[in-house]
């Protein structure tokens, strides 16, 4: 009962833990995709073809100009074209093995240029005038007419243009629409927004600045906890469903070995009912001294199979006394040489009955050893001191206290003081004196299971 209780304990302890893995792998994931990220490039590192080693990476290229135009806003008669047009490409690209849920990027410019174009997404424009800011949301650069102050354009061959000032700065927001998807970006995979700039000739926007911000969305399949809890999962039920199938192997197992000690307690009683209806002041005398034989086996440290071995064995101990004549048994005066040579057979001779009873390990031992000395003054062989088994010298202690606890035809039974003095003064003489001791130490505490 106490292991069951252990292994329930165990198996709800790690059902919990492996339950708080889990719930710990959703919460670190849900906290995981509330983070915003930053990355700020700048300069040459923001148009390198160099490979970054972020979580998210942004790179900025330019196309070949293609068109160039004459910015004249002094009206000095300039004929030559002094601005050409780049198309900008600013690839970001997820390096992880979770989609990027959104981002916005902010370009701040340091130097004149001026914004003809951008897709796909919308843009919020801040420019700097008059010591203060203006601030304009432009959904699509593509269908862009200028209205009011802001944002402030210049227009040149027909085309209206965005006029970005040193320190200007523009946040691109990507597009969601469905012919222009830009977020989220799967695992390992980019996207590109655009942006049509003019720029003096011979000048370039790589000194411009750009702040990268993002969130990921990690699904729950991608964070480790998440697997760990279901390897333990798999593994506590594995450990459980063997555990049952034990459970119920070993159930079967103590119900069968419950019933065949049933049946062997209750055929072994049968037998000893025999013998013991030979002699009616003996009556019940086999099953007492199995009892008492079992509380010092106890005392010694003796448990479960193994002490109803040793009941069964003391149960056993006089089963020879079948084959003794019932008049000498029951003889209420002396016996003879003659007729005390046969009680002391009944030893030899149960030994032999249960020499062929294998199911019991050194079940013959108590029946024929019980009658040695410590000594070495006993029968049948003379054995002394620990030559004679140790189940032996139990019985004969428990024998000797029942023989003089119960009433024979040629005496009444002792007070218990006089059977304890008895027992100490044949402490290694008939019996052994560490038995002795605890049988002792049963009487004086009353543990002893003394039947009536």
């Amino acid at each position: 009962m106490k292991n069951k209780k252990r292994i329930l304990w165990s198996f709800s302890l790690s059902f919990l833990l492996i339950l708080a893995v889990l719930i710990l792998s959703v919460v670190k994931t849900n906290a995981y995709n509330r983070v915003r990220h930053h990355e700020t490039v700048e300069g040459p590192a923001l148009f390198t073809t160099e490979e970054a080693d972020n979580l998210v990476s942004v790179s900025a290229s330019a196309r070949a100009s293609t068109w160039t135009k004459v910015f004249d806003f002094n009206n000095e008669g300039l004929e030559d074209p002094n601005y050409q047009a780049y198309t900008y490409d600013f690839t970001v690209y997820n390096n992880t093995g979770d989609a990027v849920s959104d981002f916005i990027f902010t370009l701040t410019f340091r130097q004149e240029v001026y914004l003809s174009s951008a897709w796909n997404g919308a843009l919020e424009i801040h420019q700097k005038v008059d010591g203060g800011e203006l601030v304009s949301s432009v959904p699509d650069l593509r269908d862009f007419t200028p209205s009011g102050d802001a944002p402030q354009t210049v227009t040149v061959d027909g085309d209206t243009l965005i006029a970005m000032k040193p320190g200007d700065y523009l946040v691109y927001t990507p597009s969601t629409s469905a012919n222009a998807l830009e977020v989220p970006i799967e695992p390992y995979e980019g996207t590109t927004p655009g942006l049509i700039l003019y720029v003096a000739i011979d000048k370039s926007v790589e000194d411009s600045a750009l702040d990268l911000e993002y969130s990921f969305h990690r699904v729950i399949f991608n964070e480790p906890l998440f697997w760990i809890s279901m390897l333990g999962f798999a593994v506590w039920a594995v450990v459980l469903i063997i555990s049952v199938i034990t459970w119920y192997q070993i159930r079967k197992y103590a119900l069968r070995h419950e019933q065949d000690n049933k049946i062997i307690n209750e055929s072994i009683e049968t037998f000893i009912s025999f013998i013991d209806a030979k002699d009616p002041y003996t009556n019940g005398h086999s099953k007492r001294v199995a009892q008492y034989t079992r509380a010092i086996a106890s005392e010694m440290g003796y448990e479960g199979e193994e002490l109803d071995r040793i009941y069964y064995i003391a149960l056993l101990h006089d089963c020879g006394k079948i084959g003794v004549p019932d008049n000498i048994l029951g003889k209420p005066g002396k016996l003879t040489d003659e007729e005390f040579q046969i009680i002391k057979s009944h030893t030899v001779r149960g030994g032999e009955i249960l020499s062929h009873f294998k199911s019991l390990e050194n079940v013959g031992e108590g029946a024929r050893y019980h009658h040695e000395r410590y000594d070495g003054r006993g029968y049948p062989e003379g054995l002394a001191g620990e030559d004679i088994p140790l189940i032996a010298r139990m019985i004969c202690v428990a024998d000797s206290f029942d023989a003089m606890n119960t009433n024979r035809v040629y005496r009444k039974k002792l007070t218990t003081e006089t059977i304890m003095q008895e027992i100490e003064a044949n402490k290694g003489k008939q019996f052994d004196p560490a038995i002795a001791d605890i049988m002792l130490r049963l009487l004086r505490e009353d543990r002893l299971p003394i039947s009536q």
